[in-house]
């Protein structure tokens, strides 16, 4: 898990311990911890006490946001880090418009994929 820096931090609206993702998705805490292994969610480590945290736009409607799973593992096959992918998914880009994490949110999932697809060339 990542320690994230202020700057990318600061650009992430809210956040969610790993109970907080449970409770919202209706499963047992290992189950997120998995999901975060299987890189199907980013968990960073942030606060005074290091907790391990996921941005709050990645759940949504008692389940992970559609698509977040195959934007999270295009961009590593990109070589992003998680916290290089959580700066990208959240800073604005006037072309969408908003964030990508916005978008992935408003179901606009093939445009965010597209582009995510286009940082490799």
């Amino acid at each position: 898990m990542t320690e994230i820096d202020t700057k990318t931090d600061a650009l992430v609206p809210a956040w969610l311990t790993l109970p907080d993702v449970a409770e919202r998705l209706g499963v047992e805490v290992t189950r997120v911890r998995q999901l975060v292994k299987e890189g199907q969610l980013i968990a960073v480590r942030r606060g005074e006490n290091r907790v391990l945290q996921v941005p709050a736009e990645f759940v949504g409607d008692g389940k992970v946001v559609k698509g977040l799973a195959g934007t999270l593992t295009l961009l590593r096959d990109d070589g992003f880090t998680d916290e290089e992918m959580l700066e990208w998914l959240f800073t604005p880009d006037p072309t969408l418009p908003g964030t990508p994490a916005q978008a992935l949110r408003e179901n606009r999932g093939t445009e965010v994929k597209r582009r995510a697809q286009a940082l490799a060339v």
